[in-house]
């Protein structure tokens, strides 16, 4: 079945986790991350080593470590961590990424170009704090 929009595997562990980590009220790990996402530990541990190196997260090593939030979920944007995972969002002119488009007006009437805006803008204006 075709999906008109999916986010990749990456982009949803991290979403996830972090609201995960911010819902907790205590040391959350990745095993206990990948169970509930339902995702392999490795790439759990992966995503999280990323949001680690961003500054959104710190880890807290040994048997009884996990992961804790590391900025207040008020601050932290559903944006802000999509685009720690997949690099800036950019709003495409054309959905085929043609400099000239060949016919006088777009036959998708720049959908993807309004799909991407309402996305950004919904990931920008949601926090952490909104899902906790």
């Amino acid at each position: 079945m075709a999906k008109i929009i999916s986010l990749s595997e990456a982009a949803s562990i991290a979403l996830h986790s972090v609201i995960l980590i911010a819902k907790s009220d205590k040391l959350i790990n990745v095993m206990r991350i990948a169970e509930l996402t339902e995702s392999s530990k490795h790439h759990v541990a992966k995503v999280l080593q990323r949001l680690v190196k961003d500054g959104f997260i710190v880890s807290q090593r040994g048997p009884s470590g996990g992961f804790v939030l590391n900025r207040n979920p008020n601050e932290i944007t559903l944006l802000s961590i999509y685009e720690s995972i997949e690099g800036r969002i950019e709003i495409p002119n054309c959905p085929m990424e043609h400099a000239i488009c060949p016919f006088d007006k777009c036959f998708l009437n720049n959908i993807t170009n309004r799909m991407t805006i309402d996305f950004r803008k919904y990931l920008e204006d949601n926090t952490i704090s909104n899902f906790i």
